[in-house]
């Protein structure tokens, strides 16, 4: 018969809520570490790497069939991927055309990303390269 060699049966696994609080948990402990100011604006090259990891993510299909129609498409969801909240101030209301290259906003982007880099507000972004 089971159970009879004295042993205690194993503990139950853990159910599904108690998996899920302990990754809501362990998420609220990592996110002040994660919102922390830094000391050191993004860097060029930070960006630059970042913007080819998602460059690949759109290639290999993680952001769907749309942002890899075009290269502008692909560009756009770069943008977004890059900086969702820089690509919703700068872009979202009027995403990037066909052969247009907007170097005002573009600077407002990359001038967006510092920004959040360091945990400043980026209220009053648009324009500021005008």
């Amino acid at each position: 018969m089971a159970g009879t060699g004295g042993s205690p049966p194993p503990p139950p696994p853990p159910g599904p809520l108690r998996l899920l609080l302990f990754l809501l948990l362990s998420s609220l402990l990592a996110a002040p570490a994660a919102l922390a100011k830094s000391r050191f604006p993004i860097s060029d090259n930070e960006i630059r790497q970042k913007k080819n990891e998602c460059y690949a993510d759109i290639e290999s299909g993680l952001w769907g069939w749309q942002c890899k129609s075009s290269m502008i498409a692909k560009e756009n969801c770069a943008l977004k991927c890059l900086s969702p909240t820089c690509y919703e101030t700068v872009y979202e209301s009027d995403p990037l055309e066909e052969g247009e290259k907007d170097f005002t906003r573009g600077q407002e982007y990359k001038y967006c990303m510092h920004k959040l880099s360091l945990g400043e507000s980026i209220e009053g972004i648009r324009g500021s390269f005008d």
